[in-house]
């Protein structure tokens, strides 16, 4: 009984560790799932769906929304669609590869003009973060 008790008072003493293993990636960067501006800057983006999706008809007419997300959000939509604040918003869905390839070098070369320097640099901090 007393080894017993012993290894109790060793396990709970014991400090837990937990790794931290959450990484956050920023707009503009390979990676991302969320909403994106394409405003006018932007070449005509490549969608999953040629017609919005929305999932929870409202009163009021919104605007569409366009996101990346990872294909299984896009066919599964109702699921997720909560998790991006977007039920009852019309959405386009673009393709990672139109992302990565147009939408992720524009960015990049719009932010770098913005910020008066043509030198490697990191968002602002929109979207979840950045990674290194």
């Amino acid at each position: 009984m007393k080894k017993l008790f012993a290894a109790v008072i060793l396990l709970a003493s014991t400090p837990l560790f937990a790794a931290d293993v959450g990484v956050s990636v920023s707009i503009g960067q390979p990676g991302f799932y969320g909403q994106i501006d394409i405003g006018n800057q932007y070449s005509r983006p490549a969608l999953i769906y040629s017609q919005p999706v929305v999932i929870q008809p409202v009163q009021v007419v919104r605007q569409p929304m366009y996101l990346h997300v990872p294909r299984g959000h896009a066919k599964n939509w109702r699921k997720h669609c909560r998790q991006y604040g977007a039920c009852g918003t019309p959405v386009y869905f673009v393709q990672d590869n139109w992302y990565n390839n147009v939408y992720v070098p524009e960015y990049r070369q719009h932010k770098h003009k913005d910020r008066g320097h043509p030198s490697k640099g990191h968002g602002n901090g929109h979207g979840n973060g950045h990674k290194d």
